[in-house]
């Protein structure tokens, strides 16, 4: 009995003596204020439940910091970092984000740990009155938290490589055909200075939270901005509901210490008192602190800043770069389809026939044929080396068959290879002729093993996004 005496008044010492320190290395000119009763067990839920989220104490998080290439870095190794959270449960199953209320089983486990753990931690310190210093220290680190994220996907749509724009075959594809998701990501990246806009209103938000004095403004722009993001991911089904949801927790945590001030400034518009708490940087330790955090977050910013640029002017990942047929760019009608030498006439329903085709910029044949496609589920955020594997292009719709080609040219001759991974196994050989510059022949074996002709016209169409006004708007 007298050992458990001890023990739990050793700890009670320990949490007095790290509550006096923290009181030290704060400016002496700032009064400390007694907590109402009831602030002090929901501070520290709070403060043990953002912990929780924060901190890297899952072990997959370190499975994919060692998995790493540091000497082949590509910025969506920083971004994969830097959108860490917990997962007791997986977000992604066979490549498929997990969707609705269940993917926030996570959270709902790690509020039960924090309610559990705020009730010890109230009976162990009876004696503190308020954690002041403990709750800016937790705001100092939520804002740094929030902060990476911001620079993260900031830059992400500030070199627009996370909604691309779209492809001709998607231009080409029926609305009904597309997931919800695409149709958001094909809406935004169809403008891509928009984008470009939405990501310098991230970077510029990060930079505002990242210094104390303009806290409230980041927090602003963030609420406002990622709000609306958290409320299309989960109404489109992008798969990223969580982590916007995150980051709109954080950002209304501190905001909530302004409440107060802000409502008293500018409804009651009464004399307001700024928060004064500021830490005496004096100290040598608190000193080390700041300058590793401080230019930690600066060669990160530069370092994601380059890495993304690199890509978006080199490789953007989502997007095949190995070059297509030259000069074979556009949407071809099927004028004439062989089969085994029977030929067959136009028809829409006949699951043999193409009905049209189109060459990419880059390495891809898609094809429009009455045959049925297993939709590709995933929402194609992962990077991939090969462009067989890089499957934005396809992913959330049905509308086409996308195959990956490589091209001898001095043989003429075209392989491909489908590009959706429950087709993979349909392959082409095929020769091709271009008796004009706006007709290609193609002829040879297809996936059922049945010889083929085909003879493509390239069409003319006119597509509005591109052809532009024919007069400028003036306001």
């Amino acid at each position: 009995m007298a050992e458990q005496e001890q023990k739990s008044s050793n700890q009670k010492t320990w949490l007095k003596s790290l509550n006096d320190y923290l009181h030290k290395i704060v400016k002496p000119d700032y009064h400390f204020k007694e907590w109402k009763s009831w602030e002090l067990p929901l501070f520290r839920f709070t403060f043990l439940f953002f912990l929780l989220l924060i901190i890297p104490w899952d072990w997959k998080f370190y499975k994919e910091l060692f998995s790493i290439n540091w000497l082949h870095l590509h910025f969506h190794d920083l971004l994969r970092l830097s959108k860490y959270l917990p997962q007791l449960f997986p977000q992604v199953v066979n490549g498929v984000p997990v969707l609705g209320a269940s993917s926030y089983a996570t959270w709902l486990v790690l509020l039960v740990i924090a309610g559990i753990g705020s009730v010890v931690w109230g009976k162990l310190d009876k004696t503190s009155k308020e954690y002041t210093v403990l709750y800016y220290w937790l705001r100092v680190l939520v804002r740094y938290r929030l902060a990476i994220a911001l620079i993260a996907y900031g830059f992400f749509k500030f070199f627009p490589l996370q909604m691309p724009y779209p492809s001709l075959s998607n231009l080409l594809t029926n609305y009904g055909d597309y997931y919800a998701w695409k149709i958001y990501f094909q809406t935004v990246g169809i403008a891509p200075n928009y984008e470009t806009f939405l990501g310098f209103v991230e970077i510029l938000a990060a930079f505002l939270i990242f210094y104390r004095r303009t806290v409230t403004f980041g927090v602003g722009l963030v609420i406002g901005f990622l709000g609306n993001v958290a409320v299309a991911n989960g109404f489109y089904e992008i798969g990223e509901q969580v982590f916007s949801s995150y980051l709109v927790l954080l950002a209304a945590f501190l905001f909530v210490i302004d409440v107060p001030r802000l409502w008293s400034l500018l409804v009651t518009e009464e004399y307001t008192h700024a928060n004064k708490l500021v830490p005496d940087f004096s100290h040598e330790t608190l000193r080390k602190i700041r300058r590793t955090a401080r230019y930690g977050f600066i060669f990160f910013t530069l370092l994601y800043a380059f890495k993304t640029y690199d890509s978006w002017a080199n490789d953007p990942y989502k997007i095949p770069k190995t070059p297509g047929l030259k000069d074979a760019y556009g949407y071809y009608n099927v004028k004439e389809f062989i089969i085994n030498k029977d030929t067959i006439p136009y028809s829409k329903t006949d699951t043999r026939r193409w009905q049209d085709v189109v060459f990419e910029k880059w390495s891809t044949l898609t094809i429009k044929q009455n045959r049925p496609v297993i939709i590709d589920n995933t929402n194609a955020e992962a990077y991939h080396e090969n462009d067989i594997d890089r499957n934005y292009e396809l992913a959330g719709y049905s509308g086409r068959h996308y195959f990956f080609y490589e091209t001898d040219t001095i043989k003429q001759t075209l392989r491909l290879q489908n590009k959706n991974i429950h087709h993979r196994t349909e392959t082409l050989q095929l020769n091709y002729k271009r008796p004009n510059d706006s007709t290609i022949v193609l002829n040879g074996i297809d996936y059922n093993k049945d010889s083929i002709t085909v003879v493509l016209n390239r069409i003319n169409k006119k597509y509005m996004m591109f052809e532009g006004r024919r007069k400028p708007v003036k306001l």
